[in-house]
């Protein structure tokens, strides 16, 4: 999608602080980090949200749980733990219609109201 950041990060349009790439995901520091270890897993495939996945995009999705479990080793936080967070439309705070999952860590974090 032409008006997408992360679609121009993906082609590098926009740059970002890579943390791992592979042919399917991309996964970046966030501008805006909330947490010592804050960093985006994104798809390079353009799916707006989590509503608008199909069929074709479970192997993604898979994918990318595959690449947490190895960036979170990579950054030293798997063990101590850490969040992933996937907001799904502008009244849940999704504020890039990318779908993207946030991973938190790196300190302990606060327990969401529930």
């Amino acid at each position: 999608m032409e008006d997408c950041l992360f679609c121009k990060i993906v082609s590098g349009e926009i740059p970002s602080t890579k943390v791992y790439e592979d042919e399917k995901t991309l996964c970046f520091k966030d501008i805006n980090p909330e947490a010592p270890v804050h960093v985006l897993v994104i798809p390079k495939k353009h799916i707006s949200n989590i509503n608008e996945l199909s069929k074709d995009d479970e192997e993604i999705i898979g994918h990318i749980f595959g690449v947490i479990k190895k960036v979170t080793k990579e950054l030293g936080i798997s063990e101590s733990g850490y969040r992933i967070v996937s907001n799904c439309n502008e009244d849940a705070g999704q504020t890039v219609p990318h779908v993207h999952f946030h991973i938190l860590g790196g300190k302990k974090l606060q327990v969401p109201m529930g």
